[in-house]
């Protein structure tokens, strides 16, 4: 029986009843309507509960296909909370998340099936495995593990309704870089999304007519909003695959699109390579931007190719689901409150609230520089097992009329504008975004440190050569390293835009007044080519 609360699919349900023949998702030439795609997600939501009454967490492993999608819906529909996987990924970082998010289920995709053995192997409690596009389990997997194939799930009974779920149980667990060199994980509960999913809808009034992007994994929480809003309306989501992303304004042209929303970096890089011709994206009616800065530059041009759509800037951490704050671009007056060429994060959502406070948590001057702190609907409980972590991420204030106030610490520097917008100024600590993933500089560190051979390692985000592009540089102290082999093992246990992108080795690094080293006199020396770097 169906939760009377909303959830995160109440909406996809509600298309589903409406307009059960509007196609509901497009994916290289094949197309699923609601009515389809529902049906999907109930038979395998039924076979997804034949693995456990109500499996607690069930993971996604794959890469845009059905099976990701479906399996989105079909968790949901059995009552899980959904742990995405990624199959670029090293297997030891999804074996971690495999483990510590007490996974019970797994359904993956025919595309991961070479990862999916050494992913279960030596597991102390293995979960169970679902392979919707495959008619027998691959031999690699340990033999203990419960496989269903294809064939298995033909002979499940659709569901007749999903499982209740509560507004408090979880509806995704995202894992994000941690500064022990253990990601942390992020659980989102349904009232924390459907809190996000109600302001956006009354935003942007999409309509069962549009048709939206997908440019982010689902290892990404802006895909939620991809997935869920498209399919809250009635729309019909598209999803770009990588090369897609090399020359989006030829996909926005070919497939009709008309809400884009991305990193601004796939938009950076086709201002660089002068792409955005004035009107050259006629259909598209909304413009969204979040993940990393947002420069002015970029937001104009993008505006002027795609004239007929509203252009928006969105800011949020994970951890206050998706985005929560948001600026709408305005030709004549968003230059002016940029702060450093870049677009301002705008304003709270409904429900949401936004305080620049100092370090020991006392409000800062109007106009100086501090900590963006969050509270409000979205703002998550805490971390997954990690009550000091949480405690640390949070500043409590007393209240005079009731319970204490609890912001969540962004990180993130700002300033109030005059507009009364927040201005980005810059990162507290040494977590940077790079094409949008936000990374821990100290998880990176932590695994350098872990190689035999490495005395000190410090990394740090850089200008690339593209406007707008940051990038990792890595600086090295050691007897005998090979950088070669340094960036081999590191491979081996961190997803491909974690990597340093160059490396500098050093027989000492410069310290600070405190004794520290100083990394911002490392960085100001890569950046000058003070250090040169060792070519791969």
């Amino acid at each position: 029986m169906q939760s009377a609360a909303p959830l995160l699919h109440s909406g996809f349900q509600a298309s589903a009843r409406r307009v059960p023949e509007n196609p509901a998702l497009s994916l290289r030439g094949v197309t699923w309507t609601y009515r389809e795609l529902d049906g999907i997600a109930r038979r395998w939501a039924a076979a997804l509960t034949q693995q456990a009454a109500r499996p607690k967490r069930v993971a996604l492993l794959g890469h845009r296909s059905i099976v990701t999608y479906a399996g989105f819906l079909a968790a949901l529909y059995a009552g899980a909370t959904v742990v995405p996987l990624n199959k670029k990924y090293p297997v030891a970082r999804n074996r971690d998340i495999l483990e510590r998010a007490e996974v019970e289920v797994v359904l993956a995709d025919g595309g991961s099936l070479a990862q999916l053995g050494p992913l279960l192997d030596g597991l102390a409690d293995a979960p169970s495995v679902v392979l919707p596009e495959n008619d027998e389990a691959p031999g690699t997997l340990p033999a203990a593990v419960r496989v269903l194939t294809r064939a298995d799930l033909a002979g499940c009974v659709p569901q007749a309704e999903p499982v209740a779920a509560a507004p408090e149980d979880g509806a995704y667990l995202l894992f994000t870089s941690g500064t022990t060199g253990r990601p942390k994980g992020v659980p989102i509960s349904h009232a924390n999304v459907t809190a996000f999913l109600s302001a956006n809808t009354g935003r942007y009034r999409f309509t069962e007519h549009d048709r939206f992007t997908n440019t982010f994994d689902q290892t990404f929480d802006l895909s939620v909003f991809d997935l869920f809003m498209a399919w809250g309306c009635g729309g019909c989501l598209v999803p770009m695959d990588t090369f897609d992303l090399m020359t989006p304004l030829d996909f926005v042209r070919d497939n009709d699109i008309t809400v884009w929303f991305s990193v601004p970096s796939v938009a950076v890089l086709q201002h660089r390579r002068g792409a955005l011709e004035p009107g050259s994206m006629p259909s598209l009616r909304w413009s969204l931007f979040c993940g990393e800065a947002l420069p002015a530059a970029t937001a104009r041009a993008w505006q002027d190719a795609a004239s007929g759509s509203v252009v928006e800037n969105l800011y949020g951490p994970t951890e206050a689901t998706i985005a929560c704050l948001v600026h709408r671009w305005d030709p004549q007056s968003s230059p002016a409150g940029a702060v450093n060429g870049v677009v301002s994060i705008g304003s709270p959502y409904p429900g949401m609230a936004a305080a620049v406070l100092a370090e020991d948590g006392s409000p800062v001057p109007h106009g100086e520089t501090g900590e963006l702190c969050l509270s409000g609907h979205q703002v998550f409980e805490g971390y997954l097992n990690a009550p000091e972590q949480t405690e640390s991420a949070f500043h409590i204030t007393p209240s005079a009329f009731g319970p204490d106030h609890r912001w969540y610490r962004t990180g993130d520097l700002v300033r109030r504008t005059e507009s009364g917008e927040y201005g980005y100024v810059g990162r507290l600590d040494t977590q940077v975004k790079i094409l949008g993933h936000r990374i821990e500089t100290g998880e990176v560190e932590a695994h350098l440190l872990r190689q035999e051979r490495i005395d000190q390692a410090v990394v740090v985000a850089v200008p690339g050569d593209e406007e707008g592009v940051t990038v990792l540089a890595g600086i090295l102290a050691g007897d005998g390293l090979d950088v070669y082999d340094v960036d081999e093992e590191l491979r081996r246990t961190l997803p491909p835009y974690m990597i340093p992108l160059t490396y500098h080795l050093l027989e000492t690094f410069p310290l600070n007044d405190n004794g520290k080293v100083d990394r911002k006199a490392l960085r100001r020396q890569v950046v000058a080519g003070e250090l040169t770097p060792v070519l791969l």
